[in-house]
């Protein structure tokens, strides 16, 4: 649990969920008169007039009043400690809404991404593996924590009306972070990014880099925003966060190993896995944002064809993946294309890992079953929706997490 500042008159709790701040929901709890320390609160509020708890969790409960004693008690003691350094407030309050802004689900997966890429690359040369390295492969995922801020932020900026009704907890639609802020974030994160990327990795993979930037730019921002268009927006993040991130992290990875660029099978099929399941992830993020979709006249399948049928058509797709996965375990070991060497791209002989391979992606496509499931017996309601958009992401953190040693 995280403690906050803000300027309100009442102490506020969020809830909201480890992996996915999409349920970052306010709670107002009024101050308990009875605390012995509340006359002091009350006249310390010029400079700090509440305190916020930051958890996440499903959805809004009523809370009882034991809970608002204990609140209260726990806010009295707090408020003592803390002084009344207004400094440090707006400083907590805006390193939270910095948090906030860069979407921590979006950034787990590129962190996630990029570290399972390097891994497989020192796994199958471990004989190359020098500690000197260690420095720019930090580099390379601040770089691409810094892209990922980018392309989230930008959204936000451009989406403050629809987020008021989708996503009021995001920073901006919030009012914790003001627009002239996050222009200076967005910038930031785009320059220090470009910067990193040209020092470190060469124009090729710089060159990757700014064109996932131009594409996360046409995404939001108008006159192009093609986000309004579905095919064109699916298109746009299955390239982003599924070819351009992975290919660009492992082309990476064994140019700083000084060896030239190879498929192995494993890295084709991430690629191939993660870029259907960014398509997925594509479908599946408009669930929960339909009512605002609707009264701004974004277009979505999930606005066109419903909650209940992009429900069906992401899990459907979800286990055409995991399915694939388990068939190329079981009749692929060992791949071979050759014949393919007078392209740019060589690919060599490599094994999938059978014994692991079949039961995690067995076990995986059982989940995604299983809470499709709870989705139809919750009757699709708002919290039931994000419960399942939660579950795809942590499914596709557990493809990294197995990837390394497949």
């Amino acid at each position: 649990m995280e403690l906050a500042f803000t300027t309100s008159s009442s102490i506020r709790t969020a809830a909201t969920t480890p992996h996915c701040n999409s349920l970052y929901l306010h709670r107002r709890i009024p101050i308990n008169p009875d605390c012995k320390s509340s006359s002091w609160l009350l006249k310390s509020s010029e400079n700090l007039s509440s305190i916020g708890f930051h958890s996440r969790t499903g959805g809004i409960k009523p809370v009882s009043n034991r809970h608002c004693r204990r609140f209260s008690i726990w806010a009295c003691t707090q408020v003592g400690a803390a002084g009344s350094d207004p400094s440090l407030n707006k400083f907590s309050a805006f390193k939270d809404a910095c948090w906030r802004f860069l979407r921590p689900h979006t950034i787990r997966g590129t962190a996630l991404g990029s570290t399972a890429l390097v891994a497989r690359a020192l796994i199958e040369n471990p004989e190359l593996i020098k500690w000197s390295l260690l420095l720019k492969a930090f580099s390379g995922v601040l770089a691409l924590i810094c892209g990922n801020g980018y392309i989230v932020g930008i959204n936000q900026i451009y989406d403050i009306s629809i987020d008021k009704v989708n996503k009021p907890y995001l920073p901006i639609a919030a009012g914790d972070l003001s627009v002239q802020s996050a222009w200076f974030l967005v910038l930031f994160f785009s320059v220090a990014g470009i910067l990193i990327v040209g020092s470190n990795f060469g124009s090729f993979i710089t060159s990757l880099y700014c064109l996932g930037l131009v594409l996360g730019t046409i995404y939001s921002v108008p006159p192009f925003r093609m986000k309004r268009f579905p095919v064109a927006a699916f298109l746009i993040i299955a390239t982003v966060r599924g070819f351009l991130l992975n290919f660009g992290v492992y082309y990476a990875t064994r140019a700083a190993l000084g060896l030239q660029f190879v498929w192995s099978a494993p890295v084709a099929f991430i690629t191939t896995f993660v870029t259907l399941f960014a398509l997925v992830i594509a479908i599946t993020k408009d669930l929960p944002d339909v009512e605002g979709d609707r009264r701004y006249q974004i277009s979505t399948l999930a606005t066109k064809l419903g909650v209940r049928n992009i429900a069906f058509l992401g899990s459907g797709l979800l286990l055409v993946n995991y399915i694939g996965s388990i068939v190329v375990a079981i009749y692929m070991p060992q791949v071979n294309i050759s014949s393919l060497q007078p392209f740019f791209f060589i690919f060599t002989w490599s094994a999938f890992r059978r014994g692991l391979m079949i039961p995690a992606h067995a076990i995986l496509a059982a989940g995604l079953i299983f809470q499709a499931r709870v989705l139809e017996q919750a009757n699709y309601t708002k919290e039931a929706i994000l419960d399942f958009y939660r579950f795809i992401w942590n499914l596709f953190y557990a493809e990294y997490f197995i990837f390394p040693f497949i």
